[in-house]
């Protein structure tokens, strides 16, 4: 009956001692505190810098005071025609400018007849008829071109047509059959503002733009 109980005792501590070693272990990991993902203990979270937004392109300076309606009728020209440029097309314009009021002032048919398409050049031409025949001769000069502008701009269909505010000083004198000043003064230039629209078949292989209209500005 002793040995009885002493071995039920061994085998109550044996598993006494099993069970301990079982939950202490459990009961000691419980109360380890759960570190979570975002607890301060992991530092600051750092999130991405914000991504700059892309700088827009700079504009041209050609481009500047045109309307935005007119920009992109001149980049309809320009993905048309890749051999178009503005800056070279407005410095183009400012001789041509020159030319055809040299031109006029002279009297040189051929050189209108060249740079001007059918209507202008006629417009020019009956001009010259009516000075001619009242025995008038002009002796102006353009001092100085002071700004030229886009100031519209179209593409309908292969046919370009871009219009230029031309702001100049000019002095003009209109002298008689003898040579006589009878109009203007060489002394006083006076400011001229044109607008000035040059055409262009861009599908054509001729690459120079014809002078289309002219009016006041």
């Amino acid at each position: 009956m002793v040995l009885e109980i002493v071995l039920l005792a061994m085998v109550a501590a044996f598993l006494g001692l099993r069970l301990y070693s079982v939950l202490g272990r459990r009961a000691e990991q419980e109360e380890e505190p759960v570190v979570q993902r975002f607890d301060a203990d992991d530092g600051p979270v750092v999130r991405p810098a914000a991504m700059p937004s892309p700088a827009a392109p700079p504009r041209a300076p050609e481009l500047e005071g045109v309307m935005p309606a007119v920009e992109r009728a001149l980049r309809e020209i320009a993905a048309a025609d890749n051999s178009f440029n503005l800056g070279q097309f407005l410095e183009g314009a400012k001789g041509a400018y020159r030319m055809i009021l040299e031109a006029f002032w002279k009297g040189d048919r051929e050189t209108l007849r060249e740079l001007c398409d059918d209507d202008v050049y006629a417009g020019f031409a009956g001009a010259l008829d009516a000075r001619e025949a009242a025995g008038e001769t002009l002796d102006n000069t353009l001092i100085r071109i002071e700004e030229v502008r886009v100031h519209s701009a179209a593409l309908d269909g292969r046919m370009a047509r871009i219009a230029l505010l031309f702001v100049a000083d000019i002095a003009a004198v209109t002298r008689d059959r003898d040579g006589s000043v009878i109009a203007g003064s060489l002394d006083d230039a006076i400011e001229s503002r044109d607008v000035w629209t040059f055409t262009r078949n861009i599908g054509a292989r001729d690459p120079n733009w014809l002078l289309d209209e002219t009016d006041e500005g």
